[in-house]
C-alpha cells in the first residue's frame, strides 16, 4: 500500500532517496537540491517482510514542509525496478532492504592482501542473480601482483566471463585503472560492494576526488538523526551519475532462498537444469545428476561448484 497525499497547497515534487538514518530521508531533487523528509503513514511492499520502508535510490512524491525550511514529507514510493537485500538485524524473519532501482553492480575483490574467497564471490553474484542484478567484478590491488598473480588474475577473471560476469582490474591506490571503471559508471546507478581491506574506500575517494565537499551536506543530515553505518548512501559522481556506497557487505546474504531454487542462480548450472535423471535432483549426490557430470569433465569449475554445496548447506561464505 502506498500513502496518501493529504490535500495540501505545497506543489508536489519528486525525488530520489540518497541516505536514510532509518527514520528520516535525505531527498535529491530533481534540481539536485536536498531535502530532509520523513514518511507520511505506513508502507509495505507487498510479498516483502523488510525493516525498512524506504532505501537510497527509491523514487519518491514528496512536498515541502511550509513551517520547516528544507524539510519535507514523502507520500508516494514509487515502484522499484530492483533492490538488494540483507537479512535485518532487528527484525527476525525480516530482511533490510540495501539499496533499490539498481543499474548495476560492481564487487571490489582482491586476490592478494587480503584474498577475497570463491565463497564470498559467488553468494553475492547469487544474491545479485535473484534480484536481477548486472555484476561487475573489480579485481583491485594489481600492483601487488608478480607475474603468477597475473596469471592467475587472468584465470579466475576467464572463469567469471564465461558465466556472463565481465570484470576490470585496477590499482586504485596510485590511479591505475581507475579511468576504465569510471566510464563504466557514466549515466548509471552502481552499487560498489566489497567486504573490509579490498581498497573500496580508495576507489571510491579515486573515482570522486572531491568526495569531502560532496558528502559535507549529507554527514550534517546524518548528525540530526540516528546515525549507523549499516545503511547505504548514494554519491553523486557527476550528473546523471551515482554510486551507492554499501557498508555492512558483510552482513548480504542469501535471504529466504528455497534450497530447490539455488541452481537456478548459477547460470552454468541453469543451462543444465531438466537434464538430470531426477527432476528434483539437488546436485548432490543423486545418479544421473548432469550438473555432477560437467563438474567431473571440467565444464563446471569446482570451485563454484564448491560455493553450491556451502550456499546449500546453508554455510556462511563472508570472508
Amino acid at each position: 500500500m502506498t500513502p496518501e497525499l493529504s490535500a495540501s497547497a505545497s506543489p508536489l515534487l519528486h525525488g530520489i532517496v540518497v541516505k536514510s538514518t532509518g527514520s528520516w530521508y535525505l531527498v535529491r531533487a530533481a534540481s539536485g537540491q536536498l531535502y530532509r523528509c520523513r514518511l507520511r503513514g505506513k508502507f509495505k511492499m507487498k510479498g516483502l517482510k523488510a525493516s525498512n520502508p524506504l532505501a537510497v535510490g527509491d523514487q519518491v512524491d514528496f512536498t515541502v514542509e511550509a513551517q520547516a525550511e528544507g524539510a519535507g514529507v514523502i507520500s508516494h514510493i514509487a515502484p522499484r525496478r530492483n533492490y538488494i537485500v540483507r537479512r535485518s538485524v532487528h527484525k527476525t524473519g525480516h530482511v533490510h532492504i540495501v539499496a533499490a532501482n539498481l543499474d548495476q553492480a560492481l564487487l571490489v575483490v582482491t586476490l592478494v592482501s587480503p584474498a577475497t574467497s570463491f565463497g564470498f564471490i559467488d553468494r553475492f553474484l547469487v544474491t545479485a542473480e535473484a534480484y536481477h542484478i548486472p555484476v561487475t567484478l573489480l579485481f583491485n590491488k594489481t600492483d601487488l601482483y608478480d607475474e603468477k598473480g597475473f596469471e592467475y588474475q587472468a584465470e579466475i577473471a576467464g572463469m567469471y566471463a564465461g558465466l556472463g560476469y565481465p570484470s576490470r582490474t585496477c590499482a586504485a591506490s596510485i590511479g591505475e585503472g581507475v579511468a576504465q571503471i569510471d566510464q563504466l559508471l557514466e549515466g548509471k546507478v552502481s552499487l560498489l560492494a566489497g567486504h573490509s581491506g579490498v581498497g573500496k574506500s580508495t576507489l571510491i575517494n579515486a573515482l570522486v576526488p572531491d568526495l569531502d565537499l560532496k558528502t559535507a551536506e549529507i554527514s550534517d543530515f546524518s548528525d540530526k538523526g540516528v546515525h549507523t553505518t549499516t545503511f547505504a548512501e548514494m554519491l553523486e559522481v557527476r550528473p546523471g551519475t551515482f554510486i551507492i556506497d554499501t557498508p555492512g557487505i558483510k552482513e548480504l546474504g542469501l535471504v529466504d532462498l528455497p534450497p530447490a531454487e539455488l541452481a537456478g542462480y548459477f547460470p552454468e548450472f541453469r543451462a543444465l537444469l531438466g537434464q538430470c535423471r531426477y527432476h528434483n535432483c539437488q546436485h548432490t549426490h543423486e545418479p544421473g545428476c548432469a550438473v555432477r557430470e560437467a563438474v567431473d569433465q571440467g565444464r563446471i569449475a569446482l570451485p563454484r561448484y564448491d560455493s553450491y554445496l556451502s550456499m546449500l548447506a546453508g554455510e556462511d561464505n563472508r570472508h
